[in-house]
């Protein structure tokens, strides 16, 4: 008999990330409706320390998976530990935050389990005694309504920043997994840091992001300074990002990252479809743009129609006012 809601705990260097808080929470209203445990699963090595912070949002349960072979995640190895934990115990849903690593998981854990998976979702709920999820489709113009009736467990990645972490805490009981890491054949040789004062953009409230209009990528220490003062992610479009001025990191869109901010502000981005899909669910979207005939006016909740150069500095300067 499957039981439980299960959430993906990932982490970073130990530290659990601001989604796992949202999702906990969330699947906190859905294991009490069903009546079931709400349970997290924390991979790695010597991240234990972490398992307070977990039921700090209302988790019952955590199952501790840690070795030395999981320092660093992989594909391969964090792939075959969940599915064997999810094989044993039998869930009746597993979250995961999309994220670059949580929709990479989800995918092989997906075909692994051979069971369905729903991506980039915004909602959750219980209808008609199914797990109903809810996502974006044609670029945030419609939203859809989906359930996998036969699925088990049912797994959805969701889009972080969509719900609110909420403080529920609670001892959680601690299940320690000693995992099978045998056949792990991928291997981490070296990680690259870069290091930024600047919070990561699929859980920044803020984001400040520039286009093509911003004509190179001196004129990005503009966003950057405006970033200063709000406290705000820097992004791009991927008009930007192919011309070669900033990293592919940083990249909003369908083919870079999916975020989710209160406040995201677009600096001479015209609004391509593929653009619009990373950043659509924004809480309140601010456009500058010369043409008063950008596409992505169309949503916009305000919009500031005239040169970024003219606008940026006194835009700044005003909120060093305010802030200040």
């Amino acid at each position: 008999m499957s039981k439980g809601i299960w959430v993906f705990a990932e982490q970073r260097e130990g530290q659990i990330k601001k989604v796992v808080g949202e999702l906990l929470s969330e699947g906190r209203k859905i294991a009490d409706q069903l009546g079931e445990e709400l349970a997290a699963v924390l991979v790695g090595k010597d991240v234990a320390g972490q398992v307070d912070s977990l039921g700090q949002y209302g988790a019952d349960k955590v199952y501790l998976v840690e070795s030395n072979d999981l320092e660093n995640y992989t594909t391969d190895g964090y792939t075959k530990v969940v599915a064997d934990l999810v094989k044993q115990y039998e869930p009746t849903a597993l979250l995961l935050g999309c994220t670059v690593t949580g929709r990479d998981l989800a995918a092989g854990l997906a075909q692994r389990l051979e069971t369905g998976l729903m991506t980039d979702c915004t909602g959750m709920e219980m209808a008609d005694g199914q797990l109903v999820f809810t996502r974006p489709i044609y670029a945030g113009k419609a939203l859809v309504k989906a359930a996998c009736p036969e699925a088990r467990p049912v797994m959805a990645t969701m889009r972080p920043n969509t719900f609110t972490a909420v403080v529920n805490a609670k001892t959680p009981e601690v299940v320690r997994v000693t995992p099978d890491t045998g056949n792990i054949r991928q291997v981490i040789k070296d990680v690259v840091r870069q290091i930024s004062s600047r919070p990561e953009l699929t859980e920044a409230d803020v984001i400040i992001s520039g286009g093509r209009g911003m004509k190179g990528p001196e004129n990005f220490k503009m966003l950057e300074e405006l970033g200063d003062v709000l406290g705000a992610g820097v992004g791009a479009s991927r008009a930007a990002v192919d011309a070669g001025w900033i990293s592919h990191s940083y990249q909003v869109g369908q083919t870079g990252k999916t975020v989710s901010p209160v406040l995201y502000i677009a600096c001479g981005i015209s609004g391509a479809i593929q653009h619009l899909a990373g950043m659509s669910s924004a809480k309140c979207i601010v456009a500058i743009n010369k043409d008063e005939e950008a596409n992505i006016f169309k949503v916009a909740d305000y919009g500031i129609v005239g040169d970024l150069f003219e606008v940026l500095p006194v835009l700044t300067e005003e909120l060093k006012k305010i802030t200040a």
